[in-house]
């Protein structure tokens, strides 16, 4: 088991953060196969993974990550809720060159890589530059359509344990973030992660960070550089991973049958007129539609040339499963 003594300094400077890159490593972690977890919509990320594997040096990125470790450098920790992906790369790109051999050493003594290619990347002067460009442009082609409301169920969340925090202390504020973490004797107790001696936290505090992918999982920084940390999965994300049961046609039920007709189109992006030709009926109507769906959080816009294209976002992604897989 793993404790944190929790001091009356601790109480006052512990604080909530979100990690851009954090959330990108998990998801790569997914779409690679490193997890067992498969959420519904992963397959609608395939194309584009394929892609980045194809024309970057994604593989590179991929052989630093193991079960237990992956490089602090890679991800670095984030400063506050307001945290940005623009930000977490410039840390990122700050990374002193020895700083990161030392990581990619300790990633490949945990899991070592054959593949010269690879080797060869690794050991380049440049390589934290190349990383942070694969992570760019993951970010960009995997997660950044799907953030705005991916952030927004984390930010959810902290607002409801920040109203519990005030409403009945950090008892209340950990009750139900996750199966393994407890509040015990002024202290934190994690299951499952083995330390031989509590961790003191020296008046600095917690860094609470809520995450759509680490689901089911938990994560815990007990060591530096980082902060002492948890990383917990967001309340609301088990919908997004888990297929929906539900009966054939309650998608008609929710969203009306026009709407689900659009939102199960739209396995591809679409524009409104591509739409209205594929499901006849009025272009106006289609974007009346759209607009609904959109300010639901199911789709997203985006301008192309002299069209906007329409596509799922996760969630859009998850509510069009209960009428078959997206």
């Amino acid at each position: 088991m793993l404790r944190f003594e929790v001091g009356a300094d601790d109480l006052l400077h512990s604080r909530f953060a979100l990690s851009p890159l954090f959330e990108l490593e998990n998801l790569l972690r997914v779409l690679s196969g490193m997890s067992s977890h498969r959420p519904p919509w992963a397959a609608r990320l395939k194309p584009a993974f394929a892609r980045l594997s194809r024309d970057t040096d994604l593989d590179a990125l991929l052989a630093l990550f193991s079960p237990r470790y992956g490089p602090n450098f890679v991800v670095p920790p984030p400063q506050g809720l307001a945290q940005s992906i623009e930000d977490d790369l410039a840390t990122m790109r700050a990374t002193p060159l020895k700083v990161a051999r030392a990581e990619i050493a300790e990633a490949l003594r945990h899991r070592p890589a054959s593949d010269e290619k690879v080797l060869r990347l690794l050991r380049g002067r440049d390589i934290v530059a190349r990383l942070a460009e694969v992570l760019e442009r993951a970010w960009h082609e995997l997660l950044a359509p799907d953030w705005p409301q991916l952030r927004a169920i984390c930010e959810r969340d902290v607002i409801y344990r920040s109203g519990e925090l005030s409403r009945a202390g950090w008892a209340a504020a950990l009750s139900g973030l996750h199966p393994q973490v407890r509040w015990r004797d002024d202290g934190i107790e994690i299951s499952r992660f083995q330390h031989a001696e509590p961790v003191q936290l020296g008046g600095a505090g917690l860094l609470f960070i809520p995450s759509v992918f680490i689901w089911p999982k938990l994560a815990v920084h007990a060591e530096d550089p980082w902060p002492k940390a948890i990383v917990y999965p967001a309340r609301g994300t088990a919908s997004l991973w888990e297929p929906s049961s539900a009966a054939p046609g309650a998608l008609a039920d929710l969203v009306g049958r026009s709407r689900a007709a659009l939102l199960l189109m739209l396995d591809e992006p679409a524009s409104t007129t591509q739409l209205a030709r594929s499901a006849n009926l009025a272009v106006g109507s289609v974007g009346d539609h759209l607009r609904v769906l959109e300010r639901a959080g199911l789709l997203t816009s985006a301008r192309s040339g002299r069209s906007v294209l329409y596509r799922r976002t996760a969630l859009g992604d998850v509510i069009a499963g209960i009428e078959g897989p997206a």
